[in-house]
């Protein structure tokens, strides 16, 4: 009784570990959940900032793909079935839709609290329809190339860093934007330039949310604070990297710094693909869905940076080399230093694991069964010859001493202790017992 009450007992203990394994493992994931729940949609910045400079040209893309489902058939399947077809241009300064773009941009960061401003803008835009048998897939791409001025709040001198304001991080836009006669940035709008009968049985569906979504928004890297991005500092990188900048003895002697946001982490929260999807009935049962990467971004600075607030706006400042006895760092702020203890605790540790290893063997020797060396065996014939034949059967047995009548077959003693046969010499065949002619 007290056996089975015993079990009983650690059934519950480990009753209680699994239930509180699995609170946290719930709390853990809500964590991640609600740290990557700050923004929809995605955008990916690359900027390469030379901090004195009067102005710099930077790179922000947007990308989003749309699926419209329709499995059933219907009229949207007998419209977009097969179509395959494609709005792409390049535009500049000069056009009046992107000056209207370069306006919006910089409402946009004056209201964000930050005094750069773009000066110039080139713009590529392109969406694409393929009708497949099912789904039709739509791609949107946009890619900015702004050129940011006013970002120097400092210049570098002898006894302060330069000031690099980083406020201006959220190119968004929220209303319509036409270039060359196309607006590129409600998804529904190209469905409507292209194929007005579908957007018609579309409007006023589920899918009206994802079809007035704009495409123009990098809120989730504005959102995303500068100290939870991951940031590294080489000194050796700038002979290979200098070609990127188009330059190399200017920045002799210096580090580059680069902040990189995107990775997924406890900080910055789980970096997934973003994907929304309705369901409408119209004549037939559709679906749309989007689909849009991540937002990410890379800005890489000549010299050693470092994070500041200043009025409540970001900023970073930069030195032409780090300071005298700071540690080479890595992504997330962890000294080189602690990088190399950790690695050799990792080492201490197998060392530790072989060595009980190897005395758990030793200590096992002589138990259980270890088998006979071979060396210490000899081969003995056990049949005789027989009308001139001799067979090849044999035994090994122990070299010494011991004779063949201790260690012969068994199968020798079995055979002697059967019961004689019948009398070879007669002619009647094997029969069942009991069987008598008919």
């Amino acid at each position: 009784m007290s056996k089975y009450h015993g079990k009983f007992i650690i059934w519950n203990k480990r009753s209680d570990f699994v239930l509180r394994a699995s609170i946290f493992v719930v709390f853990f994931t809500g964590l991640l959940i609600i740290g990557s729940s700050t923004s929809v949609w995605g955008a990916q910045l690359d900027a390469k900032i030379i901090p004195d400079e009067q102005s710099v040209k930077i790179k922000m893309t947007y990308q989003r793909t749309i699926f419209v489902g329709y499995n059933e058939g219907g009229e949207i399947a007998d419209i977009l079935r097969g179509k395959n077809l494609e709005v792409a241009f390049n535009a500049d300064s000069t056009n009046r839709g992107v000056q209207d773009l370069i306006n919006k941009l910089n409402q946009k960061i004056l209201s964000d609290g930050s005094s750069v401003q773009i000066t110039d803008l080139d713009v590529e835009y392109s969406a694409i329809l393929n009708g497949n048998p099912l789904t039709a897939l739509i791609d949107y791409k946009i890619v900015l190339k702004p050129t940011l001025s006013n970002y120097n709040l400092r210049q570098f001198s002898l006894n302060s860093p330069s000031l690099v304001e980083m406020g201006w991080r959220g190119l968004t836009v929220n209303s319509p934007i036409v270039i060359n006669g196309v607006e590129i940035n409600f998804p529904g709008s190209f469905i409507q330039s292209i194929e007005p009968e579908v957007f018609a049985i579309l409007s006023g569906t589920e899918a009206d949310s994802i079809l007035s979504t704009n495409l123009i928004n990098a809120d989730g890297i504005r959102d995303q604070p500068l100290g939870n991005w991951h940031s590294l500092f080489d000194p050796t990188g700038i002979t290979s990297d200098a070609k990127q900048f188009g330059i190399a003895e200017e920045i002799s002697g210096f580090v580059i710094t680069t902040y990189t946001m995107g990775e997924s982490s406890i900080r910055e929260g789980r970096q997934v693909e973003r994907e929304i999807q309705v369901e409408f009935t119209k004549d037939k049962e559709y679906f749309v869905r989007s689909v849009e990467s991540a937002d990410s971004a890379n800005v890489a600075l000549i010299g050693f940076a470092s994070i500041d607030i200043l009025d409540n706006t970001e900023v970073i400042g930069v030195t032409p080399n780090a300071p005298e006895g700071y540690g080479d760092t890595t992504g997330g702020g962890f000294p080189i230093m602690i990088i190399y203890g950790m690695a050799g605790m990792a080492g201490i540790g197998t060392i530790g694991i072989l060595v009980w290893s190897s005395r758990k063997l030793k200590s096992e020797v002589g138990q259980g069964q270890t088998g006979i060396d071979p060396s210490q065996l000899q081969g003995y014939a056990t049949s005789a010859s027989s009308g001139g034949y001799q067979t090849v059967r044999g035994e090994a047995q122990l070299k010494g001493d011991v004779s063949y009548e201790q260690t012969r077959s068994v199968y020798e003693q079995e055979k002697k202790d059967e019961p004689a046969s019948s009398d070879s010499t007669s002619k009647n065949g094997s029969m069942p017992k009991g069987w008598k002619p008919s």
